[in-house]
């Protein structure tokens, strides 16, 4: 089944990607594997899965992915820590956040590091839909 995947990085940036394989299998190319890790995680292992979704087609995890790419640190967080309420605020749109990302990461932990632990969180989004917040 594919997922979207929001990564946490040794260096407390944050990477989002997707895949049409087993996650489990997919964060482990990120930490060990040279040829299929991206060039952005490789620079900052160990990375930790911070938040996962699974979707049933590979479009549908892709866009996800983009929509998430194109968020701030701030609106990631609290996606990460299952504050779907704070999304809408969060929008660049309606702006209340005026903080920058690039379109793969973001790479500014300024605003702090979130306090998850993957494995729960990751147990507790399996099988629930996400809200569907635009940037």
């Amino acid at each position: 089944m594919p997922w979207t995947y929001i990564l946490k990085c040794n260096d407390g940036t944050f990477y989002t990607g997707s895949t049409n394989g087993e996650l489990e299998s997919r964060v482990w190319q990120h930490n060990h594997d040279d040829q299929y890790a991206a060039n952005f995680t490789r620079r900052r292992r160990p990375v930790v899965l911070a938040y996962a979704e699974q979707f049933d087609t590979v479009d549908a995890a892709s866009r996800r992915e983009k929509q998430i790419q194109g968020w701030s640190r701030a609106k990631k967080i609290a996606l990460i820590e299952l504050r779907g309420h704070d999304l809408p605020a969060l929008s660049r749109s309606r702006g209340s956040d005026a903080s920058t990302s690039s379109a793969t990461q973001d790479a500014n932990p300024r605003d702090g590091d979130a306090s998850t632990s993957s494995a729960i969180q990751d147990e507790k989004r399996r099988g629930q839909p996400q809200p569907d917040v635009g940037p």
